[in-house]
């Protein structure tokens, strides 16, 4: 029988699953492969690993130096 941690745990991995999940088919239909700050494209690999990034890996790391966290 599970104990209320059990329970608790599989209730924030559903929530989880259920926010990424929601998440992603936000993003993934449209799928713009171009950076939102400068217009190039966002490399495959990072698109496949990341399918809500909408900035490339230069851009991306620029806002986390200035703490401009967008999400």
């Amino acid at each position: 029988m599970a104990d209320n941690a059990d329970i608790a745990a599989e209730l924030m991995e559903r929530r989880m699953e259920a926010a990424l999940s929601s998440r992603l088919s936000l993003r993934i239909p449209n799928h713009d492969p171009e950076c939102e700050d400068c217009g190039n494209e966002i490399p495959k690999p990072r698109r496949d690993a990341l399918p809500w990034a909408t900035t490339c890996v230069d851009c991306q790391s620029l806002r986390e130096r200035r703490g401009r966290h967008v999400r």
